[in-house]
């Protein structure tokens, strides 16, 4: 792999590493790992079958593995704005994803808006992004920065380092490891670090590195127990969502092409969309491998904070759908994987507590020794990393907001309790669901209509509302306004033409 450009220009040359456990200073490191899209079960050790995950499985298994971690809106931007803030979308403003390659064209983070990695900083941390930003906005609070520009692309792909344009030869995921590295050997040794170690995977368009092109080729994938979902009883809203797996364009230039019969169509776009989405996967645990390697290598392991977890979940035909948007559990649970064995006991699983990622940046400022900010509407789980039971939430705020858009989902937002969800479609026609998740994990059988649920149905409309007033989300006067039409030949967003590799 060649790289061109020299990234992490400016920083001071690499000295001679000292393999002792002294090096490393009295406050942990900090290693903030995030994926796109990648939704829990898309690991090895949270029981995938078929995807070997021996690197972030690692994690886990040296501190503790979340089962009940959730991002309150399943978006990419919104979402990432929500880990670094410590705040609601509705509060930290990013509501939807957008702009161009160079932080030209859409707001992102306000410019005035901390994150915990400002605070990290103020408090003597050196610090560093490398890999997808996705926040439109330039990185703030950072001493280095390597990202690619908007969503980056899987080969030879630009960045930007320190607003300077440079062009990278290889996978997008070694890319960022190597860029990982070099601020790891590179790094002043007086000072702790924290790197935020942020892959384009797996991210649509699923580009695989060579070396994995043809791995599961002889692999059948498992089909879905809710494929063949029709959606009945479901809102209309979710109905007219364009995000049917047997209409995603990305394979037609492998051979799924749009007059095949929808039933073979849909079920080759499941194979190529699972196969190349775990493919891309791999590439990124070889790259947490590398890093957590260095760490070993350089005495630098136990006095790390290593933390995993990817922006959204994502639909791999669960609906009989794809992408992400709604608040069905494939798309809002994500992996938390947590490591640091000066901190917390090893082999823990948390199978009890609703954690969200705006409690990462309290969390992690904790486990730092710094305050979190009393205008944090996240809380520190770090309590719960250290084998303590506290009182916790009960429930938590989904919300998302981006509509009118490409995939159509309508605004709509929620609330989760451990046995129940209520989902509302807040514009007009207003629309709502109500699962069961003890009886109904699959979200098949909406009961928000049932006469005999009309009590749950009150305490969660009554709970929902209680969870915005105390975020501060409140509607303006008067009716909802009614939803605006969206689809294809309706909004510029769309192109005729199916979306390249890229």
């Amino acid at each position: 792999m060649k790289m061109i450009g020299g990234a992490l220009t400016g920083l001071p040359a690499a000295r001679s590493l000292l393999a002792h456990a002294g090096e490393a200073p009295a406050r942990p490191n900090i290693i903030f790992i995030m994926t796109d899209d990648q939704r829990q079960d898309a690991v090895g050790a949270y029981g995938n079958p078929i995807l070997k995950t021996p690197n972030m499985d690692a994690i886990g298994g040296g501190g503790m593995r979340m089962t009940e971690f959730f991002v309150t809106n399943s978006l990419c931007e919104p979402s990432r704005a929500s880990f670094l803030t410590g705040l609601y979308s509705h509060t930290h403003g990013v509501l939807t994803n957008g702009g161009g390659p160079d932080f030209s064209d859409h707001p992102g983070l306000r410019a005035d808006q901390q994150t915990f990695v400002h605070l990290l900083r103020a408090t003597g941390y050196h610090t560093a992004v490398v890999g997808k930003w996705h926040l439109q906005s330039e990185p703030s609070g950072f001493d280095q920065w390597v990202v690619f520009p908007g969503q980056g692309r899987y080969h030879d792909p630009e960045m930007i380092a320190n607003g300077a344009r440079l062009q990278m030869r290889g996978h997008a995921d070694d890319v960022t490891g190597d860029q990982a590295l070099a601020f790891l050997q590179s790094r002043p040794r007086d000072k702790p670090f924290c790197l935020l170690y942020q892959f384009k995977s797996p991210h649509r368009a699923w580009m695989p590195a060579a070396r994995y092109a043809q791995m599961f080729d002889d692999v059948v994938i498992p089909v879905p127990r809710t494929f063949e979902d029709r959606l009945a009883g479901r809102p209309e809203a979710l109905r007219k969502a364009e995000m049917a797996i047997a209409d995603m364009p990305d394979f037609a230039s492998r051979g799924v092409s749009p007059s095949l019969p929808v039933a073979e169509r849909k079920r080759l776009n499941l194979e190529h969309l699972v196969k190349n989405y775990y493919r891309v996967l791999l590439s990124v645990d070889d790259n947490v491998g590398r890093v957590l390697a260095y760490l070993k290598a350089n005495g630098l392991e136990a006095n790390t904070i290593v933390m995993y977890t990817s922006d959204n979940g994502f639909f791999l035909g669960e609906h009989g759908l794809f992408d992400k948007r709604l608040m069905y559990e494939p798309s809002i649970r994500v992996p938390m994987l947590v490591r640091y064995p000066a901190g917390i006991p090893a082999r823990q699983v948390d199978t009890t507590h609703l954690t969200l990622n705006i409690d990462v940046a309290p969390t992690l400022l904790d486990l730092a020794g710094v305050a979190a900010p009393a205008w944090m509407q996240g809380r520190s789980f770090a309590p719960i990393l250290r084998g303590q039971r506290p009182a916790w939430r009960d429930a938590f705020l989904y919300e998302h907001f981006e509509y009118p858009a490409e995939h159509c989902a309508g605004k709509n937002r929620g609330v989760r309790t451990k046995k129940w969800k209520l989902i509302h479609f807040w514009e007009q026609p207003e629309e709502w669901e109500l699962y069961d998740l003890e009886r109904d994990a699959d979200e098949t059988n909406n009961l928000a209509y049932d006469r005999r649920h009309a009590g749950v149905v009150r305490e969660l409309r009554r709970r929902l509302l209680e969870l915005r007033r105390e975020s501060g989300d409140v509607d303006p006067p008067g009716p909802p306004p009614v939803a605006k039409p969206c689809g294809k030949g309706v909004n510029t967003f769309y192109t005729p033409t199916p979306r390249g590799p890229e």
